[in-house]
């Protein structure tokens, strides 16, 4: 039982309306309460009921790839603890199994990020940040339309104003309108305003010109398909066994299918990389990566694969050990890419041996040069020795030189 009274626009505006409203006074001063609070209750349902109903038909509408779920809207979701838990079913098969944060776009595609707690199942910080900035109220019904592993489209079926159009059911139905741009039909918003007040035929109208302002964009709105970068949930998760061919390989996450986020030419080289270890390498990528951290390590996965083929002996060993450090990162973050790293070891030592080949060679040269040049040095060492032994041989002994000395510093005057 909803336990907060809320009054709604037709209270408000029907003059009949009014003096029940009177009446209702005068019952709950003689103790009439019990009236009221039911006639409350069943108000509330109705709101409740008319809301969800929208909703549902506002579902049908979204498409069918991306899947969706209907919350309408509890005290506890709008005001005080601001939690939104969402059902148990859902997020085991759509939602990360690790706290995450979780994007909710809504139908202006202002982005709201929250945190996802996996194993309390629901939105914690940052829910409440949406919920005030978009009024959420009591029994207003949200659909949520999870169109990215990480991101949900949110579309606000208002509660209080049943009388109008809500923004998201106009703009998903643009495309089936049969009246010109900007045509409006006047019987029907004569219909809505006939018995409201002022107040309340300038809500209409402003719900009706927000009508044909939609009607005008509808040439600048972009499908789902469009807004996901063709993106799409498939219908089952695909195992590597089950793949015959690249006509029915995909590259696939949780189910999404990530195929247009490559060309052909790398959807190819993948499946071939995949086929060589007969599984996806992917497969065990951490949980919580986003479509462009998965597309972006696989693709830098192909690239170093096929730079490896095409590599030369005379390639710089840093770029091999390079390409390792990368693969290593990728290998610690789930990638499958042991066998590229096996294949970069093989090259490594092989490239090591020929530069090890070329740095001897270029080492014996150049101990070679230094060799010539000391030999060039000794030679001019030995003419020198040659020279000075020709000139001693000329000399007299010293000990003849000694005595011809003493005998001449000994002779008379």
């Amino acid at each position: 039982m909803v336990e907060a009274v809320l009054q709604t626009p037709s209270d408000r505006g029907n003059p009949s309306t009014m003096g029940t409203s009177r009446n209702a006074q005068k019952k709950r001063k003689s103790g009439g309460e019990s009236s009221v609070c039911s006639r409350t209750t069943f108000n509330n349902e109705a709101l409740l009921a008319a809301a969800l109903e929208r909703a549902k038909e506002l579902q049908a509408s979204l498409s069918p790839e991306f899947p969706s779920i209907v919350k309408h809207m509890l005290p506890s979701h709008v005001t005080g603890g601001f939690w939104l838990g969402f059902p148990k079913k859902f997020c085991d098969l759509y939602l990360p199994k690790v706290d995450t944060l979780i994007a909710l776009e809504d139908e202006s595609r202002e982005i709201y990020q929250t945190k996802y707690l996996a194993e309390k199942m629901g939105l914690s910080g940052g829910w409440r940040g949406f919920s005030i900035a978009h009024n959420l109220l009591e029994l207003d019904v949200l659909v949520f339309h999870l169109i990215q592993p990480h991101k949900f489209k949110v579309y606000i079926v208002r509660s209080q104003k049943p009388d109008e159009v809500d923004g998201a059911l106009g703009l998903l139905k643009l495309d089936k309108c049969k009246k010109p741009k900007n045509e409006l039909d006047m019987e029907s918003i004569a219909g809505a305003i006939q018995g409201s007040d002022p107040e309340n035929r300038r809500v209409m109208l402003v719900s009706n010109s927000t009508q044909t302002e939609l009607l005008e964009q509808k040439s600048e709105e972009i499908s789902l398909e469009e807004a996901t970068n063709g993106i799409r949930l498939a219908e089952f998760d695909l195992r590597f066994e089950e793949v015959t061919g690249i006509e029915n390989f995909n590259i696939m996450i949780n189910r999404w299918v990530l195929d247009s986020m490559f060309t052909e030419h790398r959807r190819a080289k993948y499946y071939e990389l995949c086929r060589s270890q007969r599984c996806f390498l992917h497969k065990n990528l951490l949980p919580g990566l986003n479509f462009d951290m998965v597309a972006g390590m696989i693709k830098k996965t192909i690239d170093i694969a096929e730079a490896i083929e095409v590599s030369k002996i005379t390639i710089p060993v840093d770029h091999l050990v390079t390409w390792n450090k990368i693969l290593k990162g990728l290998e610690f973050l789930g990638m499958n890419v042991r066998f590229l790293r096996t294949r970069l070891d093989k090259l490594m030592k092989l490239a090591l041996k020929l530069k090890r080949y070329k740095d001897a060679r270029l080492e014996r040269l150049q101990a070679k040069e230094e060799l010539e040049a000391i030999e060039e040095i000794a030679s001019e060492v030995k003419k020198t020795i040659k020279k000075l032994d020709e000139e001693i041989a000329m000399q007299e002994s010293p000990e003849k030189v000694e005595a011809m000395f003493e005998e001449l510093a000994n002779a008379p005057w």
